[in-house]
């Protein structure tokens, strides 16, 4: 480490409390994570997973709890800092991971879809920030990390409902950032790309014709190429370094410089990029 330089955080001996972990980046999280000495409090809806995934883990050496939960559900999230508590005694990493993906125009996506989208990728961010603030002020260094997307940066047509969740979640970690700034708890906003999980695989189509659900899918399966573990591996890197704000993967680094570049305009740009992109890939796979 360089003269000066600031110490990495403090994830060996710590405790990691990791939302969306029994597959795709969370599962890939809680791997490195353990690799690192990092103990972890692992949650998600899918309790087989998430014991595959707290199997793995705890082969690394660390103690890791399960708690079946989905950020959601307001009370069960509430709940949860005590249950992490009596197993861990503390936390000093929480890492709100868990999603869900939801494709449709505006005019297509029924409103209970808008919002059972929110109720996870936004409200299940905010309540598990409420619960675990707490807890994170007692530790010595702490440190929030807020999944947002690449979609957080830039809004494509289609995406509607997604794209307003993940500003949304951008919005409040950059906001709470600024709040906390002073004390021990650093906030940390991640925008993936297109990194290989079952989220998109699961989402929701409704209001889709089959041709039309039928060619996201296509132009997914092109696009979402970097394995979660890669993903993974950044994000770790970035949380030793508090950095405020990580770009998963080379396609979210061309992309936030397009709309960096082009604040207002940049769609036509990237609506071409991505033309380009899924036409090359299809003909590397002929």
């Amino acid at each position: 480490m360089k003269a000066g330089a600031p110490r990495p955080f403090p994830l060996r001996g710590g405790t990691a409390v990791v939302t969306g972990a029994a597959s795709g980046i969370g599962a890939a999280l809680a791997a490195d994570l353990a690799a690192r000495g990092c103990n972890l409090a692992l949650a998600d809806v899918n309790a087989t997973g998430l014991h595959a995934v707290a199997k793995r883990a705890r082969a690394a050496g660390v103690k890791v709890s399960e708690h079946t939960l989905d950020v959601a559900d307001k009370p069960a999230v509430a709940a949860l800092p005590d249950a992490v508590l009596s197993e861990h005694g503390g936390v000093t990493l929480l890492i709100n991971n868990a999603g869900v993906a939801l494709g449709g125009t505006f005019e297509q996506v029924p409103p209970e879809d808008f919002e059972w989208m929110f109720g996870i990728n936004f409200w299940g961010v905010v309540h598990m920030t409420r619960a675990f603030l707490p807890v994170l002020r007692r530790a010595e260094a702490a440190q929030i990390v807020n999944l947002s997307s690449l979609f957080g940066i830039v809004a494509p047509p289609g995406q509607v409902a997604y794209s307003a969740s993940k500003f949304a979640v951008r919005g409040f970690s950059e906001a709470l950032r600024h709040e906390l700034e002073g004390s021990s708890i650093g906030v940390t906003v991640v925008h993936p790309g297109g990194v290989r999980t079952s989220v998109d695989a699961s989402a929701r189509r409704t209001g889709l014709s089959d041709a039309e659900a039928d060619q996201q899918r296509y132009i997914s399966t092109k696009l979402l190429q970097l394995a979660p573990e890669a993903a993974a591996a950044q994000i770790v890197r970035g949380i030793l370094r508090r950095k405020k704000r990580i770009l998963v993967g080379s396609d979210a680094q061309q992309v936030a410089l397009i709309q960096r570049l082009f604040p207002v305009g940049y769609w036509p740009l990237l609506a071409k990029f991505i033309e380009r992109k899924v036409r090359a890939l299809s003909k590397s796979e002929a």
